[in-house]
């Protein structure tokens, strides 16, 4: 249907202004027309007049038929056609009230004058009028992203019928077809305020407050009585009717009731749980009792001999004797001299000599034979079988690299005389000085009935000082130490594990009090 149509069909009358350009009242008629409006001779009983604004002749014709007994009679700028026709639709004219325009202040926060004439052409066209001053006007419009909006607002919030507006209340009104000013919020201060009576509680308002908690939460074992969600919750049913004595008390009133007189008033909700008897967890009901959940129990492990596997985590060697998980054994395997596997043949690490001789409990096995101040390379050494069933001890590439930053020998060059250290070495002397031990890449030693390893030279080690360090602090094997340093590979955590170790075997009791 045409925007210039009524619902019933019939056509919406216009009147134009006549000393408009002939040009533009032809443009006029024509947009009116296949619109489905029709162009009046004579201004109509009801319809639109359209007007240039602030001319003598528009003055004029709202001067003479502008009147309260005619308020179908709408006086518009000529541009109101062009508007209705981009809108789509015939726009209202909302910004009336009681047959006269309201009067509308465009604030100077509203800087953009493109913007200030698209809001005063959108007020005309809705019937209203933007030319008034602010202390005439009903409606101020600012921009609310400034200081001068909040100004406005503390200014003339208590004068009545007066109304500060954002800019952007106007678009809203004509989308909607109908005006609704902005209420005011007022917070609440807090307290009470002076020559205001305070609303005291009831006997009425704890029996309500009692009902509410024993239907909602009837155990308090459950807890969530003092919770703001229950009180919040009571507040939210001031719709219902049989709630609407919640209105006399705040939610937090109600909750701070509760709080500071909860073993009286928890008598009066037994009374009535007891009396209504309802099931935990009932509809309607929340917080109720949560069953704990059970821990696993954890499962130890018991060992009859020490023939099964080692520990797997840091913490079984307390769920078995120490006898079984303190049995840790390195196995060397070595070659023979054609190259064939040799049967295992347990090597034990070189430890000091004055703890094998005191009767160290974990190094019964071990040759007395090493130096502890040579124990400071960086792993194992290898070893082999030789010719007349002799071990050759050789040394590893990280020990050869640590050797390497020491100072190299001087060397004879071109015809000049040799250094000292070959004249020295000639004559049979030790050519070492400082105490600095000779760089030796094979030491033998030959293998004895028993198996074990005997020196015939400078013995090289076989862990390095931290591992062999925490093995005689903590009185535990160097084997195991160096078993579980080779799982785990962090020295700090190997020193932390044997420490635990230790404390764990030194709380246990002796056995020497209590005889089987």
């Amino acid at each position: 249907m045409p925007i210039f149509q009524e619902s019933n069909g019939i056509a919406i009358k216009f009147f134009i202004q006549k000393d408009l350009s002939t040009e533009l009242q032809a443009e006029l008629c024509e947009t009116i027309t296949a619109l489905g409006g029709r162009v009046e001779a004579k201004v109509p009983r009801q319809g639109f007049v359209l007007i240039q604004p602030n001319s003598n002749e528009g003055d004029r014709l709202k001067l003479c038929w502008e009147s309260p007994d005619r308020p179908d009679r709408h006086f518009v700028p000529y541009t109101y056609v062009e508007a209705c026709k981009i809108s789509g639709m015939l726009l209202k004219q909302i910004f009336v009230e009681n047959g006269e325009a309201i009067k509308f202040h465009i604030d100077s926060s509203i800087a953009n004058i493109n913007a200030r004439a698209a809001l005063s052409a959108r007020i005309m066209h809705s019937g209203g009028d933007p030319s008034a001053s602010a202390q005439t006007a009903r409606v101020i419009l600012a921009d609310p992203n400034t200081e001068i909006f909040q100004h406005l607002v503390k200014s003339y919030q208590g004068v009545p019928g007066k109304y500060v507006e954002s800019y952007l209340w106007v678009k809203k009104c004509v989308e909607k077809g109908a005006v609704v000013y902005t209420p005011l919020v007022y917070k609440n201060p807090g307290g009470r305020r002076p020559g205001e009576e305070r609303t005291q509680f009831t006997e009425e308002d704890e029996e309500h407050l009692c009902n509410w908690i024993a239907a909602k939460i009837p155990y308090k074992e459950t807890g969530g009585r003092t919770g703001n969600r229950l009180y919040q919750q009571l507040c939210d049913m001031a719709t219902d009717p049989e709630y609407a004595w919640v209105t006399r008390h705040t939610w937090q009133s109600w909750r701070e009731r509760y709080k500071k007189n909860s073993q009286r008033l928890d008598t009066l909700i037994q009374a009535i749980v007891e009396q209504k008897k309802p099931t935990l967890g009932e509809k309607g009901q929340y917080g109720y009792v949560r069953k704990p959940e059970e821990k696993p129990k954890r499962s130890r492990r018991r060992k009859d001999d020490g023939s099964n596997a080692g520990p797997t985590n840091d913490d079984d060697f307390l769920q078995a004797g120490p006898s079984h998980q303190l049995a840790m054994a390195m196995h060397i395997s070595l070659a023979t001299q054609d190259g064939h596997p040799h049967a295992g043949m347990p090597v034990s690490p070189p430890v000091p000599v004055e703890l094998y001789q005191q009767g160290h409990p974990h190094l019964h096995n071990l040759p007395p034979h090493v130096n502890p101040i040579q124990a400071t390379a960086d792993g194992p050494v290898g070893l082999r079988v030789g010719q007349d069933n002799v071990v050759v001890v050789r040394k590893s590439p990280a020990e050869e690299e640590m050797e390497d930053e020491e100072p190299e020998w001087e060397v004879k060059v071109g015809h000049e005389p040799p250094p000292a250290w070959a004249a020295k070495r000639k004559a049979g002397e030790d050519p070492i000085e400082n105490g600095k031990r000779p760089r030796v890449n094979e030491e033998t030693h030959s293998r004895t009935a028993s198996g074990g390893i005997q020196s015939n030279g400078p013995v090289l080690h076989v862990v390095d000082r931290s591992i062999l360090d925490i093995a005689l602090e903590f009185r535990f094997t160097v084997d195991e130490v160096q078993e579980y340093y080779d799982r785990c590979g962090a020295m700090d955590r190997t020193r932390a594990r044997f420490k635990k170790m230790r404390e764990v075997l030194t709380a246990l009791p002796d056995d020497s009090d209590n005889p089987a």
